[in-house]
C-alpha cells in the first residue's frame, strides 16, 4: 500500500510504467500533454478502479502519458513482473484479472465512441451519471479537459442544464 499527496506523480512521460495501480481512496488521472503544454485527461480512477498506461506497462516501453494524484490517494500497486508471475502460477488470478482488463478496454472504447458521437452536453451528462461524486470533487478545468472542451464552454453547459 502506498500514499500519494495531491499532485504526486505515479508516472511521468518518458518513464516506463512499472505498476498497475488500484485505487483504495482518492482520485488519480491519466493524461497527455500536447506540444502547447495543454493537458488532456484520458481517464480518472477512483475508489476500486485500476489505472495504468497500458501500452507502456505491457510493452515495457517509455510512456507518452502521466499519472497524477488529483487528490490525496491510497493505492495498491503490482509490478509488471509480479503480475506476469501471478498470471503464470495462478490461473484463477489470470482469468479474473483478464476480466478487469477487458472491462477497462470496453470502457475506453465506449469513451472514444462518445467523443465522436455525442455532443459536449451529452458527454457532460454522462460524466455526471458515471462519476457523480467527481462533479463536486474536481475543478471544472479537469472535467473540461476530460470532455475535450474548454472550461468556459463547460460553464455554459452547466448554466444551460441548471436553467432547465
Amino acid at each position: 500500500m502506498r500514499d500519494y499527496k495531491r499532485k504526486g506523480l505515479l508516472l511521468q512521460q518518458g518513464d516506463v510504467c512499472r505498476f498497475y495501480t488500484f485505487v483504495i481512496s482518492g482520485c488519480l488521472k491519466l493524461y497527455a500533454v500536447d506540444h502547447n503544454a495543454i493537458e488532456h485527461n484520458l481517464q480518472f480512477a477512483v475508489k476500486n478502479q485500476w489505472i495504468a498506461d497500458f501500452n507502456s506497462f505491457y510493452e515495457q516501453s517509455p510512456s507518452k502519458l502521466y499519472i497524477e494524484a488529483v487528490e490525496p490517494c491510497t493505492v495498491l500497486q503490482i509490478e509488471h513482473d509480479d503480475l506476469l508471475h501471478l498470471y503464470t502460477h495462478y490461473p484463477r488470478f489470470d482469468r479474473n484479472f483478464r476480466i478487469v482488463i477487458e472491462r477497462k478496454f470496453i470502457e475506453l472504447q465506449d469513451r472514444v465512441l462518445q467523443n465522436i458521437s455525442y455532443t459536449a452536453e451529452e458527454r457532460y451528462q454522462l460524466f455526471q451519471k458515471n462519476y457523480p461524486d467527481l462533479v463536486q470533487r474536481l475543478p471544472g478545468t479537469q472535467i473540461a479537459s476530460y470532455l475535450g472542451i474548454t472550461s468556459e464552454f463547460l460553464s455554459k453547459i452547466k448554466r444551460k442544464i441548471i436553467g432547465r
